[in-house]
């Protein structure tokens, strides 16, 4: 890789300059020059460029959702689609990163896990559009639950103590945050029996679509678990085959089920906000490139145990994004929400990293095999 040839040609010039110093005086010690740690190598740059990129494509999203009316959420996924093989295709082309080229039998194994994340990212973008971003983070905790607990049926897992502890924690942040929302909706417009009908109406959309992002979630990670046994599949190797598969999935229901009438175009992007919101677009897809390399970047550079601190750590400014870009009601129940559902995720890195530092007691003859829980820290944090 590109920062792998830097490091060696830095080590190369360093030890140049030293033999070239002692040959000058050998009669005293020399000291190699301090040179600064490149960013590339820091943690503090790797995780603040993660935590960085999700905000962004969190926040980009609900920009282009939030419009008035706006109902092709088919097309704005397929946009990103396209948008994210074009990017790294030129980025393979550029020799920045490697993947494998494309193969209609591997494709063949991965279309059903390209179907399942097509689930996930329509019905995340459903959630994403009736609900705020603060509940939104709060109600995909959940999903860790279900992983969790997926993993007990289909792959022997576990679940702690602590791990347990959490989950209740996740629970009660969602309850909080249901009712703050509900809370709000009654005070705000109360005075109008209809207005805060439709309200309610609305969040209650966006909750049954939480819930079935939720079991989207879960069935795409426990799916793509088992299926990239097969394949032996790599991040950027996920990365294509899961856009490039979902492409044609996508401008077929976006042709079928949406409706591209000129009046229904107008009203998704009206003239004023044309411009903004297909460079929103577009933007949003190349998030997605910031996310894969950025969480890569995290692994390479920083500890396991870092990496899922951060995981859990990453819903705070998620939520308080939306407190900061959008109208979401700023109360003492949705902080509260927030503040619960922050340590949940805490509670949870800190049972899986607990978890993961057990010895573990095999027989030599045995081939220890991957912990169907030691992976669900990336997975569901991730999700």
């Amino acid at each position: 890789m590109a920062e792998d040839k830097k490091r060696d040609d830095y080590e190369a010039e360093s030890s140049h300059l030293m033999r070239e110093t002692k040959e000058f005086d050998t009669s005293s010690p020399v000291k190699a020059p301090h040179v600064p740690m490149s960013y590339t190598s820091s943690p503090i740059f790797a995780i603040l460029s993660y935590c960085g990129s999700s905000i962004l494509m969190t926040v980009t999203n609900k920009f282009v959702l939030s419009g008035l009316g706006f109902n092709l959420n088919f097309f704005l996924l397929c946009v990103q689609s396209i948008v994210c093989v074009v990017a790294i295709q030129t980025c393979k082309s550029l020799g920045i990163i490697n993947y494998r080229d494309f193969s209609t039998d591997e494709a063949k194994k991965w279309f059903p896990i390209s179907i399942l994340l097509i689930g996930m990212i329509y019905t995340s973008t459903k959630a994403l559009q009736f609900l705020s971003i603060p509940v939104y983070t709060i109600f995909k905790n959940l999903t860790i639950i279900l992983i969790a607990y997926g993993e007990v049926l289909w792959f022997g897992g576990s679940v702690s103590g602590m791990a347990l502890f959490s989950f209740g924690l996740m629970v009660f942040s969602s309850v909080i945050a249901a009712w703050a929302d509900i809370q709000h909706a009654l005070t705000n417009y109360g005075h109008s029996n209809r207005e805060a009908s439709d309200r309610i109406s609305t969040l209650n959309a966006g909750y049954i679509w939480m819930l079935v992002n939720c079991l989207c979630s879960a069935a795409y990670v426990l799916g793509m678990r088992k299926r990239i046994k097969l394949t032996n599949f790599k991040d950027y190797d996920t990365m294509f085959y899961n856009n490039l598969l979902s492409i044609p999935v996508l401008i077929a229901c976006s042709a079928f089920v949406e409706d591209w009438s000129a009046s229904n175009l107008n009203r998704n992007f009206p003239p004023d906000e044309r411009n903004r919101l297909i460079l929103a677009m577009i933007f949003s897809g190349l998030s997605s490139v910031f996310i894969s390399y950025t969480s890569a970047w995290c692994v390479r550079v920083a500890t396991s145990t870092t990496y899922s601190m951060v995981g859990a750590l990453n819903k705070l400014p998620i939520a308080i994004s939306g407190l900061v870009f959008f109208d979401a009601p700023v109360t003492f129940p949705s902080v509260s929400a927030i503040a619960v559902g922050f340590v949940s995720g805490l509670v949870y890195a800190f049972a899986k990293i607990k978890e993961s530092s057990k010895p573990k007691t095999i027989l030599p003859t045995t081939t220890q095999g991957i912990s169907a829980s030691s992976q669900s820290i990336r997975d569901g944090l991730k999700s």
